[in-house]
């Protein structure tokens, strides 16, 4: 499969994109060897409403959980923090040759900090931002 990226775009001329840089991919383990699917997800949306900010990147990873990433400095993105929830106890996910895994898909900040971050088996984790 390869290794999948999430790309930082200059978008001062929205009729011509530019890739400035990649979030960075963690390195914390060998998520690749690690049971399940790895790679970014999805993203927290700056929505009305939501916890908004134009340096602070959550991202959800699958089986590498929820990443804070830094893009102050959007050509040199960072990661701030990181959560890996453990493997679920359980499947629930009644799809053939779906591994026991953490599989952390969709998340939502709110204005206070508060992560809500799915998980495909494991149900809703609840996470507080302090950055």
């Amino acid at each position: 499969k390869g290794l999948f990226h999430t790309f930082v775009l200059d978008m001062r001329a929205p009729q011509n994109p530019v890739p400035i840089a990649t979030l960075p991919t963690p390195r914390d383990r060998d998520y690749c060897a690690a049971p399940g699917t790895f790679g970014p997800h999805n993203l927290h949306e700056n929505r009305p409403g939501s916890f908004q900010s134009e340096e602070t990147i959550f991202a959800t990873y699958n089986n590498a959980g929820v990443r804070v990433f830094d893009i102050k400095d959007a050509f040199a993105p960072k990661e701030l923090a990181y959560w890996v929830p453990p493997a679920p106890r359980k499947m629930i996910d009644p799809r053939p040759k779906v591994t026991l895994a953490a599989k952390t898909a969709d998340i939502y900040v709110q204005p206070d900090g508060l992560i809500f971050a799915t998980d495909w088996n494991a149900g809703l984790n609840v996470l507080e931002y302090q950055g």
